[in-house]
């Protein structure tokens, strides 16, 4: 392409995006802090999804020792919602980072930038562009579109050495002295004129040069090589009605400090064994067929707490998409099936379509249980770390995955 293509890109773009673009929050201020916020947000979500949870934590964390010094819990449930939580993790990390090398203010240095906790190559320039218009490329997925089609670049954009060759070519697009307005408006172009599946090629201010666009290639390009599917897993979970003191609150548990969502709370739940899975396919009707997996809960929950639970209605099915898994969940209603209304409840009339599984994990607590519903109830305040009880009013304290959080709505609203 000639140098006057490259020169014409450059200069209509950025007249483009200086004569008019969208009004978003994070533009209103070139503080490094706010940049770095809405671009780590911004990763794998929409404009419009992440506009109000960015005028949110910003309320709640309104500069970098704010979020280094707030407790990790609250960080995580103002970031409820919005997934990718390691995200929220490494951002707070980032910013105690900041606290302890950079006397609290985000450097004017692209390689410390780089360096901080969750800050990548697009990240960095996205900071150090906007922020101090430093000419440096900000690459993302909307970018590396925008460029192999405008120079129809037949690369593979899902490899890396593609990244380093268009980083490469957009530092070199950058006109003097705009980088931030330069990097904001090729993102802008290819959210809004030049997207994915149906690209507007006639307000596309630099159609003219456009070789995909010559080419009648739009469509083809960018040239992206298939990514391997989650993993799919089949997942129980329950929803445990306490009794007594905690009628009308339900069983809960924190994942472990590290790990997939960690410290984030969630219903308990358990991998289906392959061999099982089938069962699955049941419907609520069937629960009968279902009573295995009803029995795989009560085992669990027996092991981990001590309290006999006894699951006796399907509720729901749930999936979530992690990037590597795809959980699919069959959820469960049980209730507290030793005891009920202060009166012995005999294993052997437990409800008919699990019987015998749950006969099995009865006897397990008889003498602990000793038929008597004051130790029933004693059972569930002395419940072990990471379980507790919770009702609708602690969904505004305590930070549950996206794939929890609906259901626990779901439920909510059904008993309300």
């Amino acid at each position: 392409m000639t140098a006057e293509a490259k020169q014409h890109f450059s200069r209509e773009l950025l007249h483009w995006y200086q004569r008019g673009n969208r009004d978003l929050p994070w533009r209103k201020s070139r503080d490094p802090y706010r940049i770095w916020v809405s671009e780590i947000m911004l990763q794998q979500t929409r404009v419009d999804t992440v506009i109000p949870y960015y005028e949110r934590f910003m309320a709640k964390f309104p500069s970098v020792q704010a979020l280094a010094e707030a407790p990790e819990p609250e960080v995580l449930k103002c970031w409820e919602g919005l997934g990718y939580y390691s995200r929220a993790r490494n951002l707070q990390a980032g910013a105690r980072q900041v606290m302890e090398l950079h006397q609290g203010q985000v450097p004017d240095d692209k390689t410390a930038v780089a360096a901080l906790k969750g800050v990548g190559p697009y990240t960095s320039g996205a900071i150090m562009s906007i922020a101090f218009n430093r000419p440096e490329p900000a690459v993302d997925g909307n970018v590396m579109r925008v460029l192999s089609r405008y120079f129809a670049l037949e690369d593979d954009i899902a490899k890396l050495a593609t990244r380093v060759k268009i980083e490469k070519l957009a530092a070199e697009l950058i006109p003097e002295g705009a980088a931030g307005d330069f990097n904001q408006a090729l993102m802008e172009l290819g959210a809004l004129v030049c997207t994915p599946k149906s690209p507007s090629c006639l307000p596309c201010p630099v159609m003219e040069h456009c070789e995909a666009r010559i080419e009648g290639r739009e469509t083809e390009l960018p040239i992206k090589s298939k990514a391997k599917p989650p993993r799919p897993e089949a997942r129980i979970g329950v929803i445990v009605e306490g009794s007594g003191a905690h009628a009308g609150k339900v069983l809960v548990r924190q994942r472990p400090a590290t790990g997939l969502l960690a410290q984030m709370w969630e219903l308990p739940h358990l991998l289906v064994p392959k061999e099982l899975e089938l069962l699955l396919h049941f419907s609520e009707e069937q629960l009968t067929e279902q009573a295995p997996l009803g029995g795989l809960l009560t085992e669990a929950v027996v092991g981990d707490t001590g309290l006999l639970i006894r699951p006796h209605r399907q509720l729901m099915d749930a999936d979530h998409i992690f990037s590597h898994i795809h959980w699919k969940m069959r959820v469960y209603k049980a209730d507290l099936g030793a005891m009920k209304m202060g009166a012995e409840v005999p294993m052997a009339q437990m409800a008919a379509e699990a019987a015998a599984v749950y006969t099995a994990a009865g006897k397990q607590l008889e003498e602990q249980v000793d038929t008597e519903q004051g130790e029933q109830l004693k059972q569930q305040e002395e419940l072990p770390e990471p379980y507790r009880w919770i009702g609708p009013e602690h969904m505004d304290e305590l930070a549950f995955p996206n794939l929890f959080l609906k259901i626990l709505r779901d439920y909510w609203n059904q008993d309300l």
